[in-house]
């Protein structure tokens, strides 16, 4: 049953199946909590529920499914520590459950789980503390992917003992000290990626005699000379942005040279004698060649001031050429136009493979700000991931045939388009329809998602800057991402929030603009709250915060918090309203707690707003109650 856009709950009466085997229920529009009683299953040896809305802790009672080889849980929103009965499923072969919300340690019984021999996928996750050393029992595991964590300590080096792995990923955590050397013993390796942690020390030289065919080391602190040989004479194949100690290298690198070492003493005192006069000649001329080494490289890092696209994104993206996305948009025609905003303009394209759809925004350089705004969102992109952010695909930075400067970024496309057009124009287009009380949470709640990852989930704190419905994207199953991060700002521990700022960072959108923005230069996650609690009530109440209607009011909040008290039925969608009119008080209730969160969420003050942190759990418990009530 995957793929067929059954919905609602998995019923408990499930557990009743007790001669099934295999049970795929993958990329469906599933939510709540796994019934208990599916530990009943004894039998079952495949369980596929990725690609759902499940939620809630996994229940103890999977760890009954003793004969289980597959179990796929990716890309739901479950949470919680997960169970240490799943130690019980020892004929496990391959275990995803990436891209959920579980957190805590990761059970050393699990990764201990010697069956696993396929794959093992946590990433996307928020587990914390140290990669248990009882991952050297998978001796036969082909894939390992513990990225997008937040892993800290050193990297285990029990893990040489898993000599059947062909892909490691760890990138993406807290992850210090040096690479181990007990690496050099898998000798199957093809793919590497340790990116974006807090390593240090020199790079082995023994990934250079490896297998590997894709090495990824940017974004740590490695330092030293780069290896030239093996997989390092090929840039295309390895990426070592963001390490700003590592020199030589291949050309290719642009990486600095390494200073000028002095030979080994290994002469007789005797001889030492003869040659202590060349050698202070022979160390003149050094110190002369060292000198000005350092005078060039600081001249090139002078002019490397403005950056580059690599600077910003790295190589981790295939590289589009204008060429490329000439054909893919059949030469920018009107026909593939999607939209357009205040820096450029988006277009629907189609790659060389006739099956990858993407979303080409294309930068109008003319326009001031815009290429601000085009390294604003590389930069902003260049490490987050999170299921609710729109993904990046590409880059491309070329010149077009007239000449010009060309910039554009290259995105996944989402075949529902905006919120902006199911809000206000699903009249005017065929096809459209309402939007549902559900949906509607939902989109809140997959927004609120990405909010509170971006304000919390990365090293850095991510301020988007311009949240609207229109940067609003929904895909084929109605999940919601958000885009458009032109103007956003990285406010870093290292600097001051002013640092962070520029006139570019407070020019988002009228209506939706925090009003502090209107009088200091100061960008904060508060600001992005008071556009997120403006978006909340638009949703809802389907008004538009410059809407004529409530101008008495002088703004949304201020007409929503009046009606809250006695008149809500009056500013509710009326589409709302007439979706079931025997349920027509269990729906209030819930538009009134929404509305409520998004009021709190957009006051004037910002000491006076939620957290996103809050928002979500409280939207989360709205969504609980609501269902339960309409079942009974």
């Amino acid at each position: 049953m995957s793929r067929t856009q059954v919905h609602g709950q998995i019923p408990s009466s499930i557990g009743n199946l007790l001669g099934l085997t295999r049970l795929e229920l993958f990329d469906n529009n599933l939510e709540g909590p796994i019934p208990s009683n599916m530990g009943k299953l004894s039998s079952l040896q495949e369980l596929n529920l990725g690609v759902n809305r499940f939620s809630n802790m996994l229940p103890s009672s999977l760890g009954n499914m003793t004969l289980l080889n597959y179990l796929y849980l990716q890309e739901n929103n479950f949470s919680g520590s997960l169970p240490q009965s799943l130690r019980n499923c020892t004929n496990l072969l391959d275990l995803d459950l990436s891209r959920n919300n579980f957190s805590g340690l990761i059970p050393p019984e699990i990764v201990g789980l010697s069956s696993i021999s396929i794959s093992l996928n946590l990433s996307f996750n928020a587990f914390t503390g140290s990669i248990p050393i009882q991952i050297g029992s998978l001796s036969s595991l082909e894939s390992l992917d513990l990225s997008n964590n937040r892993l800290s300590a050193v990297i285990p080096s029990s893990i040489s003992n898993c000599l059947g792995l062909q892909r490691l990923f760890l990138d993406g955590n807290l992850l210090q000290g040096e690479i181990p050397p007990g690496l050099s013993d898998l000798r199957g390796l093809v793919e590497l990626d340790l990116s974006s942690n807090n390593l240090s020390g020199p790079i082995p030289s023994f990934l250079a005699e490896r297998r590997l065919q894709r090495l990824n080391l940017s974004y740590n602190r490695f330092h030293g000379e780069v290896p030239r040989t093996g997989l390092f004479g090929n840039m295309t194949a390895i990426s070592l942005d963001g390490n700003k100690e590592l020199c030589g290298g291949i050309p290719e690198l642009n990486l600095p040279p390494c200073p000028l070492m002095t030979s080994s003493k290994k002469n007789s005192s005797s001889l030492r004698k003869v040659l202590i006069p060349v050698a202070i000649s022979g160390g003149v001329f050094v110190a002369f060649l060292v000198c000005l080494v350092l005078v060039l490289y600081r001249r090139r890092r002078h002019k490397k001031n403005v950056p580059s696209v690599e600077s910003l994104v790295g190589t981790q993206f295939t590289r589009l050429s204008y060429g490329d996305l000439l054909k893919a948009t059949d030469v920018f025609s009107e026909a593939n136009l999607i939209g357009s905003g205040r820096f450029g303009s988006v277009y629907k394209g189609i790659l060389e493979d006739g099956q990858t759809l993407i979303a080409v925004k294309v930068l109008n350089l003319v326009v001031k700000g815009a290429l601000k705004s085009f390294m604003a969102e590389c930069n902003a992109l260049r490490d987050i991931r999170h299921r609710n952010l729109l993904k990046l695909l590409s880059v491309c930075e070329s010149i077009d045939f007239q000449g010009n400067d060309f910039r554009s970024l290259i995105y996944d496309f989402k075949a529902n388009g905006s919120l902006d057009r199911w809000l206000y124009h699903h009249a005017e287009q065929e096809g459209l329809r309402r939007l549902s009380l559900i949906q509607r949470l939902d989109i809140a709640i997959d927004v609120a998602h990405a909010l509170e990852y971006l304000h919390f989930g990365t090293d850095s704190t991510i301020v988007h800057g311009d949240l609207k419905p229109s940067n609003i994207l929904l895909d084929h199953n109605m999940i919601a991402y958000v885009g458009d991060f032109g103007l956003a700002k990285i406010v870093s521990d290292m600097f001051p929030a002013q640092e962070s700022s520029s006139s570019i960072g407070i020019r988002s959108t009228i209506g939706y603009i925090a009003p502090e923005y209107g009088t200091s230069n100061l960008v904060s996650t508060q600001g992005d709250v008071y556009s997120y609690g403006v978006l909340l009530l638009e949703i809802f109440t389907n008004r538009r915060p410059t809407d004529d209607s409530f101008k008495k009011y002088a703004i949304l909040q201020g007409f929503v918090s009046v009606a809250l008290s006695n008149s809500v039925l009056e500013i509710i969608d009326p589409l709302l309203q007439i979706e079931n009119d025997k349920n027509i008080n269990k729906i209030t209730d819930c538009v009134v707690s929404v509305l409520s969160i998004g009021v709190a969420c957009s006051k004037e003050l910002p000491r006076d707003r939620m957290s996103m942190k809050d928002v979500v759990r409280e939207l989360h418990k709205i969504k609980d109650c609501y269902l339960t009530t309409n079942r009974s």
